[in-house]
């Protein structure tokens, strides 16, 4: 019940005469031969609807036999007027009642109750008083009860009046009896409960479906957030490491221009005592010649011959004299030589910072690669050729065996010896050269090649020199990749291992590069492009073109696409 009463003993008293088909206050109560008692009118209902010649008490499910004759219990009836007039009746706490936005019960009267359940055999919807019946009473037991609904009518077909108990799957919708022999004939009709197990199952599976793929998403998220801990871990060692590799660097710096400003001052300080003693030196030796002047003017001034020609000999003597011509007065470029070495230092960090600033922000993108969509490929060969680019071969890297002309965008392979100088990017080994441009964005370019077989590849610049293993060759190892073209086919490599690809020959082949999404494609260039392979992965530095020639007489060529 809703609420309780206020004294339980008049909680007991009423529910002695409540009827137990209704749950309300005996009307018109009757007393059966078996001693229950009921409202008249619910009694009669109840038996109306039951197989009479099985009538029975519906609480202690004696029978009779005949049908009882009904007659009015007036003690009871008494008994009942005057625990109605006590006024001790329990009233439900508002909380019980409908609201605007409840579903009501169909059976109270005056302010309705929240109804409990809704019958989809009855259509109507019961608070917990008046269902109880549904509980007790044999044929209500076998009702369907729901949570309580306000669309209980849309069950009653608008044409017929009836309960659609019927689905026509030629129309989607729900029928009656009557429609399934009326506008619905000879549609394939069944009833709602079947098609309402075959779409349950359906559900179910959809329900599977959707629970795998949230626990796929929660895996995905969990690893997201597992990524995320690791970047924000690896960003966190990289500042702090980062912070003292530049601090050491600048110690260093700060160090060698201490240094430097010692060893000027050092060298500053002894010139300057030198000079200073020459100085010092001279001025003796201009006092002496001052004062041997000044004697020399007072013997010139001697009348007597005789006193002059004495006192000459020991006055014109002059003492050892410094010679000027040690003396070499020259610009001090010593110090200007120092500024110009050190000036010739900071060119070289700058130009060793450049360089390496780009692996260190190619490096600072790969989170990027990860969170980011790439951007679509181009389809036609008119928008592969707005990310054309100019490459030409870098000789300090060919193989010797190889001849670059046409200003270093051509390579000829030949048995002899090409007369370059010695150089650590060139290789020993393989006949192959890389490009003098890195490679970084978004690149495309083309080669044409003539001959017997020929290799086009990418590489990193740190791709090893010396030798013929599979560390210097192209496709053989992780820091290169490579398409061979056959006049028969196109096989790839990478890492050493071999894709074989199908396609028709073709004597001009092109390379597209989407560095910073991973993207390395291989196309056949025709009438049309016909994408040969395509690689995605993650690359962590600037790549190279390359060019790899095996055979007497092939020739290969970079195209001028702009």
């Amino acid at each position: 019940m809703c609420s309780e009463m206020a004294q339980k003993g008049v909680q007991l008293d009423q529910e002695a005469f409540c009827c137990s088909i209704c749950l309300d206050l005996l009307k018109d109560p009757v007393t059966i031969p078996c001693g229950h008692s009921y409202c008249m009118s619910c009694i009669k209902g109840f038996w109306d609807g039951e197989d009479q010649s099985k009538i029975c008490c519906p609480q202690c499910r004696q029978t009779f036999a005949p049908r009882p004759v009904l007659g009015k219990n007036t003690i009871l009836a008494a008994l009942v007027e005057q625990l109605k007039k006590t006024g001790h009746q329990a009233a439900p706490a508002d909380h019980c009642y409908a609201g605007p936005e409840d579903v009501a019960c169909d059976v109270c009267t005056g302010r309705k109750l929240k109804a409990l359940k809704s019958c989809l055999t009855c259509l109507i919807s019961y608070c917990e008083k008046h269902l109880q019946p549904h509980y007790t009473v044999g044929q209500f037991k076998k009702h369907k009860l729901v949570d309580p609904s306000k669309t209980l009518q849309e069950n009653i077909c608008s044409r017929h009046d009836e309960v659609m108990k019927m689905f026509c799957r030629t129309d989607q919708q729900s029928i009656c009896y009557l429609c399934s022999v009326d506008e619905h004939k000879g549609h394939d009709t069944v009833p709602a409960a079947a098609e309402r197990t075959e779409r349950q199952r359906e559900l179910e599976v959809s329900r599977l479906n959707i629970q795998q793929r949230i626990q796929h998403r929660e895996k995905d998220v969990k690893l997201l957030q597992q990524e995320v801990e690791a970047v924000s871990r690896s960003a966190d060692k990289a500042v702090e490491d980062n912070e003292k590799i530049f601090t050491e660097l600048i110690r260093l710096l700060q160090k060698r221009s201490s240094d430097v400003k010692q060893q000027i001052r050092s060298q500053q300080e002894t010139g300057i005592s030198r000079v200073k003693e020459l100085q010092e030196k001279l001025q003796q030796e201009i006092t002496e010649l001052k004062r041997k002047d000044a004697e020399l003017k007072q013997l010139s001034h001697t009348e007597d011959h005789n006193q002059f020609l004495h006192n000459y000999p020991s006055v014109s003597q002059l003492s050892e004299t410094t010679d000027s011509s040690s003396i070499n007065i020259r610009p001090l470029r010593y110090f200007e030589d120092v500024t110009a070495a050190v000036s010739e230092l900071r060119d070289k960090l700058q130009d060793i910072l450049r360089d390496k600033w780009t692996n260190i922000s190619l490096t600072g993108r790969e989170m990027d690669v990860l969170l980011s969509e790439p951007e679509p490929e181009p389809k036609t060969r008119a928008e592969f050729l707005q990310y054309s680019c100019e490459i030409t071969l870098d000789p300090n890297t060919a193989n010797t065996e190889l001849l670059l002309s046409e200003g270093n965008r051509k390579a000829t392979y030949t048995s002899q010896q090409q007369s370059y100088s010695s150089h650590p990017d060139r290789f020993t080994g393989w006949c192959q050269v890389l490009s003098r441009e890195s490679l970084t964005g978004r690149c495309y370019w083309e080669v044409d090649w003539r001959g017997r077989e020929f290799r086009i590849a990418v590489a990193y610049k740190n791709i090893s020199r010396i030798g013929g293993s599979n560390e210097c060759g192209f496709g053989f190892n992780d820091k290169s990749w490579m398409l061979v073209c056959y006049t028969t086919g196109y096989d790839f490599y990478f890492n050493n291992i071999r894709t074989p690809i199908s396609g028709p020959h073709s004597s001009r082949v092109g390379v597209y590069l989407d560095h910073r999404a991973g993207i390395l494609s291989f196309y056949r260039v025709s009438g049309t492009m016909t994408l040969l392979h395509r690689v995605q992965t993650t690359f962590t530095q600037p790549l190279y073109a390359g060019l790899h020639l095996l055979y007497d007489g092939v020739t290969t060529e970079l195209c001028k696409l702009k």
